[in-house]
């Protein structure tokens, strides 16, 4: 029965108008009769809203249009019945009209606008997409189109009831409304299909096609976007199919890959993917490292010329012409199954292997793309970062290409490079290291809008500011690791607190360090970092150092991190490194790097004075005990490409025999 009143009821407000005119107008029905019609009406309407519901899913969803409708006709029904004036009947229509621009008027205050809304429950996948927010400002518009529709309808509905004859009321309300609003939908149905295919499209390395860019998209680029030497979509598919080629020829199911030159990385990655084999990533190519992995059974692709490797560049230039159907000819990627190898060192300094699939780095991409798509679209892209890292694949590599981003082929390794690059908007994949090096020597950039994304170690507040005065932008850092991927962002103009990814969950464990679960930790218990936090109430948590930098000292623990900070307090010191070293017992080191200041005061200075002045500068925040017994005053710290400081380097210097005076 509910059904049949629901029914019933729609079919009835559709033909409102007409139904109006024939009653009153060619039956010559009674106003008061006609009144109680609409007032039965209103019942019919709210029994279909108000029916028996079959479960307490059905009960919680009320349908109110329904409702809204039944209390308009029981308020027209009413009206009309007391004052016998058919004009309250009339005014339906203008009340339909005031109700929908309210509804969708009110969503241009509080967004998400109705437009949007209705599009999200149609397609889930624009939630986070690189298209969201041009797709919200579409609706936007749409929004915004059938607020004035509605405001003109309503408008002439107003007229033709108090000022037009009952037969031209039912014309225009009956039929030449619906018809206006059946042409909104062919208009905006018609735009929407054109504005979607100027929508900017993800295609990600399992998912894209063969059509999915025109052959002419720029996908990378040499040295400058101006100098205009390019790579397209038509080079990728080419060069990509001579990879497949050369490893489904080759007798190898694991592959070691290794890449200077970001174009071939991105070609022979995809082709080893394609060809379903397991990619071993790894920067270090020295031939003690790689015999340790190049067991059996194992390839080696690189760009270099290495003794037992297949050389790339002359794979793709020798290769024989293929057909187009071939070049065209996509394998499939399925990115649950793919099998990645990273090579990392670690907190411990000693390199490990850590298994990583596309699902997690597509994944991980998403977010970024969500919350930064579009600063990425409007800059080309350069990177001082190893492809090989997963901050530099996922940046670098992986996030550029699913968004179409062109890409630099080479690295940046000189902060004196960042000067020719004025001829566009740059996105700048950085490390914290590298930041240091180029604000030192640097003093302002003319560059066109950059943008800075920067992680793999800690970048101080006074760099990051450093930062900002020469490149114009304050960098965005992103907190993570080989094993967890992207798990927090801040601008530390902002304040030092970091702001988790929306797909990350965090908590602080027992023992005081950070603990994250998220899609990327196969684990559901989560996977706990040596990073100590304190997690504020709304989310957010603050870093404190690494557990593996407190130490105890006789019975006194001690924070080697904040010993290191209170080095850089000093104002004399550029970067520190304290570790903890032992032979008869237990005592830190200190390795110092003295800025400008610093070298400025001890000119000249014996070590043991150097020496003193810490010791003694110290000593206003450290028990005795706990100040450090050794130092080395260097030019510089040992670091890797990505500017991390290992332990065991740290304490090698300190194997070297001292220096009376410190190193120029």
């Amino acid at each position: 029965m509910k059904k049949f009143f629901k029914v019933f009821f729609y079919i009835t407000a559709a033909v409102y108008p007409v139904l109006i005119f024939t009653f009153l107008v060619v039956l010559k029905l009674p106003v008061r009769i006609l009144s109680l019609c609409v007032i039965a009406l209103a019942f019919a309407a709210f029994l279909s809203a108000t029916g028996k519901k079959r479960n307490t899913e059905e009960r919680a969803a009320l349908d109110w249009k329904p409702l809204l409708s039944s209390a308009l006709f029981l308020a027209a029904g009413l009206f009309c019945f007391f004052t016998n004036q058919s004009i309250f009947l009339k005014l339906y229509s203008v009340v339909i009209s005031a109700t929908f621009l309210c509804v969708f008027g009110i969503t241009l205050f509080l967004p998400p606008n109705i437009i949007f809304r209705f599009a999200t429950l149609q397609d889930k996948s624009i939630k986070g997409s690189l298209a969201e927010k041009r797709i919200d400002s579409y609706c936007r518009k749409v929004t915004v189109a059938w607020c004035v529709f509605f405001i003109c309808n309503g408008s002439i509905s107003a007229f033709t009831a108090f000022c037009a004859s009952d037969e031209v009321w039912s014309v225009y309300n009956g039929g030449i409304s619906y018809v206006l609003m059946g042409l909104m939908f062919a208009v905006e149905f018609i735009v929407r299909k054109q504005v979607n295919k100027k929508m900017p499209q993800v295609y990600t390395i399992s998912k894209f096609k063969a059509d999915s860019r025109p052959d002419d998209y720029v996908l990378c680029y040499e040295d400058t976007w101006s100098k205009g030497i390019y790579k397209t979509w038509r080079d990728f598919l080419a060069d990509t199919a001579k990879m497949r080629a050369f490893i489904n020829s080759s007798p190898f199911q694991e592959w070691i890959l290794h890449c200077g030159d970001y174009w071939y990385f991105l070609c022979t990655f995809v082709a080893l993917l394609q060809c379903r084999k397991t990619v071993l990533l790894t920067q270090n190519v020295t031939s003690e490292f790689i015999a340790e992995i190049k067991k059996p059974g194992v390839g080696f692709l690189t760009d270099q010329r290495v003794p037992d490797s297949s050389y790339i560049p002359d794979i793709i230039e020798k290769a024989a012409a293929l057909s187009e159907e071939r070049i065209r000819t996509v394998p499939v990627i399925d990115s649950d199954e793919t099998k990645i190898l990273m090579y990392t060192s670690g907190s411990t300094g000693k390199p490990k292997a850590v298994p990583q699939r596309m699902t997690e780095f597509e994944q991980d991409n998403a977010f970024v793309i969500s919350k930064w798509g579009d600063e990425f679209l409007k800059r080309k892209l350069v990177t001082t970062v190893s492809q090989h890292h997963i901050y530099g694949f996922l940046f670098g590599i992986s996030l550029p290409f699913a968004c179409g981003v062109p890409f630099r082929r080479t690295r940046v390794e000189f902060p004196e490079e960042f000067e020719k690059l004025g001829d566009e908007s740059y996105m700048i994949i950085a490390v914290p290291a590298f930041l240091k090096r180029t604000v030192e020597i640097e003093e302002k950039l003319d560059m066109k809008n950059p943008f800075i994304f920067t992680s793999g170690g800690v970048l101080l507040p006074e760099v990051a500011k450093k930062t900002d005065e020469v490149f114009g932008f304050w960098p965005v850092e992103v907190y993570g690791s080989t094993e967890t991927s992207g798990i927090a962002y801040r601008q530390s103009k902002n304040g030092p607190e970091w702001t988790p990814f929306d797909n990350a969950k965090i908590r602080k464990g027992d023992d005081g360090c950070l603990v994250i679960v998220s899609p990327y930790i196969k684990d559901p218990a989560g996977f706990a970092t040596a990073d100590l936090v304190d997690v504020l109430v709304d989310g957010r948590f603050v870093m404190k150092g690494r557990s593996d930098s407190i130490v105890k000292i006789e019975e006194k623990r001690i924070s080697m991190t904040e010993v290191e900070n209170r080095l850089l307090q000093s104002g004399l010191v550029e970067d520190a490194k304290v570790v903890a070293m032992e032979d008869i017992r237990q005592y830190l080191a200190a390795a110092v790097v003295l800025n400008a200041d610093g070298r400025k005061k001890f000119d000249g200075a014996q070590k043991l004075t150097i020496n003193r002045y810490f010791h003694d500068y110290l000593m206003q925040f450290f028990e005795n005990v706990v100040i450090p017994k050794k130092w080395r005053f260097v030019g510089s710290l040992p670091c890797d490409m990505q500017g991390k400081k290992h332990k065991e380097e740290i304490i090698a210097l300190f194997a070297k025999p001292e220096k009376e005076k410190i190193d120029e």
